[in-house]
């Protein structure tokens, strides 16, 4: 990376980290310790209200940030994009833990360029955590650098999945129970729970040391795949195949049990 573009790099991370601390404080700001809404009706209309709330704050802010970029709309969607540079957005990640008063819950931005991550922030409002990574620049936690685990046992590993939406196909969901069941047979402790952002974090950090997912929603994956990556990290497919927005599937693991990962879940996939 010549010295301008490391400065203008640099320069556009410290802008997108900018927006996306100010969003978190319109979140946080929504936030409470009790859960809100009964009915699944008033539950996604909480969830709905503070997409609203952040990305108004957020997404002209990006969008300046990157001249040409473009917004990738469908929060839930799943597989490549266009040629080109698009924001992948999600306002509220782990947004059912927010609406219920729970604390896993953050802002993430991640700029993709032809279908892989190259600049990711995602920022925990309620601790003031940020996390960013730029391709070929490292993963950082509040500018501390980050490292995946050393782990090599998989009997010693701490493994997480969970579901990358509500509604997803019955065969997905049993193939998520599978794998559960056959990772708590070979690792030390399976973690299930969303959202994945949350989870891929803590990979990158070195706190769990796997991470898969039967699904291609592009706003749960992209932060994580970067920081994960440049944390030391591999992050493939479920065939073993590099990783990018066009995979069906997902993992993220610490390198030395990348292939004993993969040994559990390929026939599972």
């Amino acid at each position: 990376m010549s010295t301008a573009t490391a400065t203008a790099t640099a320069a556009l991370l410290s802008e997108v980290t900018a927006a996306v601390k100010s969003a978190g404080l319109t979140l946080l700001d929504r936030f409470t310790p009790e859960a809100r809404g009964v009915s699944l009706e008033e539950v996604v209309a909480e969830i709905h209200a503070n997409d609203d709330a952040v990305l108004a704050v957020l997404r002209e802010p990006l969008l300046r940030a990157r001249p040409g970029s473009r917004w990738a709309e469908d929060e839930l969607a799943g597989g490549a994009l266009p040629a080109g540079e698009w924001w992948v957005v999600d306002p509220a990640e782990g947004n059912i833990n927010h609406v219920h008063g729970m604390s896993d819950w953050a802002v993430t931005a991640t700029l993709v360029r032809d279908n892989h991550p190259v600049l990711t922030v995602v920022h925990l409002p309620l601790t003031a955590d940020t996390y960013t990574a730029v391709a070929g620049g490292g993963a950082h936690l509040n500018g501390r650098p980050l490292k995946v685990s050393a782990k090599t046992d998989l009997g010693a590993a701490l493994i997480g999945t969970g579901q990358a939406k509500p509604g997803e196909d019955e065969a997905t969901f049993r193939r998520i129970g599978d794998s559960v069941t056959a990772m708590l047979v070979n690792g030390l402790v399976v973690r299930v729970s969303v959202p994945a952002t949350m989870q891929l974090i803590q990979v990158a950090a070195g706190r769990m040391d796997a991470f898969w997912q039967f699904s291609d929603v592009r706003s749960g994956l992209v932060a994580g795949a970067l920081l994960v990556a440049e944390a030391g990290g591999a992050v493939t497919d479920l065939a073993g195949a590099p990783w990018s927005t066009a995979s069906r599937d997902f993992l993220a693991t610490a390198p030395g049990l990348h292939q004993a990962t993969l040994d559990i879940l390929q026939p599972l996939a």
